[in-house]
């Protein structure tokens, strides 16, 4: 299988770094820069990558199309990509769950484009930096053997599309998923005023955690990409007959955090941890509070009513974003 030529859909921090391996291992890297950033522009240039203008123009020469864009436009690309009647391989190797890259799957396919599911596990692949990306469906091996020898390591899973995303969205979970529950762990405990015996008890117990908990610090300023990625994983879990609400609330968190976006510091754990408490409704009273009230007692065996509604409004919030993503 001749594959010389890959349209790399877009040159992100990531989508920059992987257009680099794969003109370092001989192949001819393009992309469209219309309606792309300053930024962007910069990055795939110092990527060594061919700027061709349009989509249309870089579709018409690729053999492979590698889309890596933010998980809630993959599938609006895919279809932009369909639109063109693009013919070749496209891999989706974007942050999503594996309903969403079926979907995308059935899109090209639908196109007559051959489709390659994708999950890239890692930091971007540099030198010195241990980064994979699993392959399944399709030709999957044959895709693996063009990233041979370069930075990120393939690895074709014998499974259909959606098993390389489902590995992600399992990896993602975990890595991502705990921290943002680590470091709301911190903001809670800042605002009750138990931190350092928090931190001291972690020292004895769990000495890995500390540090740990304050690595949300420097991924702050990508935690904007993150918010789908969790609603995406939330999706997954719910389709598996598993409760969402774990990375509903994780996205939650890091929409806290978009207003550290692209920062070329990273903040400090403190600044993390206010925006974090910054625009989340004021309870009223915990049910100390309430012992002590002077209100009717009537008033209190009312308290647990208020509480199981404001339960399910948030069950119907998390109900209305997965059906959102699945409409999408």
């Amino acid at each position: 299988m001749a594959l010389k030529t890959v349209a790399l859909l877009h040159p992100g921090e990531m989508g920059a770094a992987i257009g680099a391996c794969l003109g370092g291992r001989g192949l001819r890297i393009v992309w469209a820069s219309a309606g792309r950033s300053a930024a962007t522009r910069s990055r795939a240039s110092a990527a060594g990558m061919e700027d061709l203008g349009t989509l249309k123009r870089a579709l018409g020469v690729a053999d492979i199309v590698l889309s890596v864009c933010p998980p809630h436009g993959a599938l609006a690309l895919a279809r932009e990509v369909a639109g063109h009647g693009f013919r070749g391989i496209y891999i989706d190797a974007n942050a999503v769950s594996p309903a969403t890259v079926r979907d995308i799957g059935r899109v090209v396919e639908g196109a007559e484009a051959t489709f390659v599911d994708g999950g890239i596990i890692g930091p971007p692949p540099i030198r010195g930096v241990s980064s994979r990306i699993y392959l399944s469906g399709g030709p999957a091996r044959d895709i693996a053997a063009v990233f041979a020898g370069s930075n990120l390591e393939a690895i074709p899973l014998d499974s259909a599309a959606g098993a390389a995303s489902a590995l992600k969205v399992c990896y993602a979970a975990w890595t991502k998923g705990t921290t943002a529950l680590l470091a709301a762990i911190r903001a809670l405990a800042t605002h009750e005023g138990i931190e350092a015996a928090l931190l001291e008890e972690w020292k004895r117990s769990q000495p890995e955690l500390p540090k740990r908990s304050e690595v949300v610090t420097a991924q702050a300023r990508k935690a904007w990409r993150w918010i789908g990625e969790m609603e995406e994983i939330a999706a997954s879990f719910e389709a598996a007959g598993l409760p969402a609400g774990f990375h509903l609330a994780a996205a939650d968190l890091y929409r806290r955090l978009e207003g550290f976006k692209d920062g070329t510091t990273a903040p400090a754990l403190a600044e993390v941890t206010a925006a974090f408490r910054r625009g989340a409704p004021r309870r009223k009273g915990a049910s100390g509070d309430r012992r002590r009230s002077s209100a009717p007692r009537a008033q209190e065996e009312a308290a647990p009513a208020r509480f199981k509604f404001g339960t399910a409004a948030i069950k119907r919030d998390a109900a209305k974003r997965l059906r959102s993503l699945k409409r999408s």
